[in-house]
């Protein structure tokens, strides 16, 4: 069987490794750019011993998705770098809330005090669900925002959800359907009638039936992972930057007969009972099975002239635009070590967040922060398409305030990444489930993975690919 896969993404690169593994046959991945890797792109300033990352840095070795990726990563035989629990980046998390920098609490304990931006302590949050009835959601979903404010009242929802959000998805929690990050605490609270009480009645039912390792590594954990829980890893690298994850992987396939084409764009796709025809570079290729990691959007309009409402169905899961400042200052400047900051909407700074490379990697006598600003409020802050230099001005005279550096930036980036994130906005998975259900009832022979569909992170993306891959028929 031939088949194709469209885009040179984690996805894509995933879903060519995993088509590989199953069907063994020669395959090709047509990616549009000059590059692979999709968003992820590490620029390793080896001189000077730091690296900018403009996409993510850190993977989270948690549960099935978690093992997954583990297990590719030691077939790739990549070195990890990882990250403990008792690390400091893992330990350290801050919002920037009311002009000044408040450490999240990181154990039980900080659940008693009152601890700045909140102004009561948080053990009440969790008495508020206790005491709360439950309310039927409309259409079983609602927003992440409106249930944190229902069960633990508006401050939770304000200080804790929102900024998470924006550090997730550079969304906005007041849109973002709450089964994008709590759809268990959302399904306890529908069904026991409170989030408390839900998972303390479900876990004593978990525990009258034996508790079944199942899944995908229900026979054999990879080592990698077994390694990682063991060594308790909060998240890892990986040496030289993530971008050696797709770049290793382009290679490990291309050593194996994958054709990885670069600079090849797919215009339209035409499905008949033999198969689908791809337009690239103004030639018909047949294909058997096509496999798109493509952004909605962008599949969107190749397949529009056979199936407008298809396209339709695409074209509504939103995306945004997120600016990416990295910035090197020579000598350690921070006052407090820690992953990094989050920026609460309701503080209306053009800031998302502040990630502090340097204390999650060693970087040696340098301070290397990225800052993430716009998602959601992208036009609101940088609708008039300022300047680099205007970017990154406001980028350094927010960051030398919230973190109290005199400094200027030695080295410096502005990446502008547009149409970055997918925003799993209320209804969401009932838009996939839709997207898939018109495939099937159409019998297309095409496959859809990848950050718009399952999940936004890297461990999504590799086990959207997976799962797609497992689930084309043998022909």
């Amino acid at each position: 069987m031939s088949t194709a896969v469209l885009g040179g993404g984690l996805s894509g690169l995933s879903a060519g490794y995993y088509l590989l593994r199953r069907f063994g046959k020669p395959l090709t991945i047509y990616e549009a750019s000059p590059r692979v890797g999709g968003w992820v792109r590490s620029e390793n300033r080896k001189d000077r011993n730091f690296i900018f990352e403009s996409g993510p840095r850190t993977i989270r070795p948690v549960g099935e998705p978690g093992a997954n990726t583990l297990e590719l990563v030691e077939e790739l035989k990549l070195e990890v770098t990882p990250i403990r629990r008792s690390h400091v980046a893992a330990r350290n998390r801050m919002l920037y809330a009311k002009g000044q920098l408040c450490m999240l609490p990181n154990s039980p304990k900080g659940l008693f005090g009152v601890l700045p931006p909140f102004t009561k302590p948080l053990y009440k949050a969790v008495l508020q669900d206790l005491f709360t009835a439950s309310k039927k959601a409309k259409l079983e979903d609602e927003s992440i925002y409106s249930f944190a404010e229902r069960r633990f009242g508006k401050e939770i929802a304000d200080y804790a959800i929102s900024p998470m959000i924006c550090g997730i998805c550079a969304g906005d929690a007041r849109e973002i359907s709450v089964r994008f990050l709590m759809e268990g605490l959302f399904e306890k609270e529908q069904k026991y009638g409170g989030v408390l009480k839900g998972t303390l009645i479900s876990r004593f039912e978990k525990n009258k039936t034996k508790d079944t390792k199942d899944g995908l590594f229900a026979e054999r954990q990879p080592k990698l992972y077994a390694q990682a829980v063991k060594e308790k890893w909060a998240m890892y690298g990986l040496q030289g930057g993530l971008e050696n994850l797709p770049k290793t992987m382009r290679k490990y396939l291309g050593e194996r007969d994958v054709n990885v084409q670069l600079s090849n764009e797919c215009r339209n796709l035409t499905f008949s009972s033999s198969g689908v025809r791809m337009n690239i570079k103004d030639a018909e290729v047949p294909v058997e099975h096509v496999v798109s990691s493509l952004p909605a959007y962008k599949l969107a309009p190749l397949v529009k002239q056979q199936h407008p409402s298809l396209s339709a169905q695409l074209l509504s899961i939103p995306y945004v635009d997120v600016l990416v400042v990295n910035m090197q200052f020579p000598g350690k400047l921070l006052k407090q070590d820690g992953f990094g900051l989050l920026v609460p909407p309701v503080e209306k700074l053009p800031l998302l967040g502040v990630i502090f490379d340097s204390c999650c990697f060693d970087m040696g006598e340098n301070t290397v922060l990225t800052v993430m600003m716009g998602g959601h409020w992208f036009d609101q802050w940088f609708g008039d398409r300022p300047s680099p230099k205007q970017i990154l001005d406001l980028a350094t005279s927010h960051v030398q305030k919230m973190l109290q550096i005199r400094e200027e930036p030695k080295f410096s980036r502005v990446h502008t990444l547009h149409k970055c994130i997918p925003q799993y906005t209320v209804g969401h998975k009932r838009r996939v489930e839709a997207i898939r259900n018109y495939i099937k009832t159409y019998k297309l022979p095409l496959s859809v993975c990848g950050a718009a569909y399952d999940g936004v992170g890297i461990n999504d993306v590799i086990l959207s690919a997976r799962r797609q891959v497992e689930a084309i028929p043998m022909s």
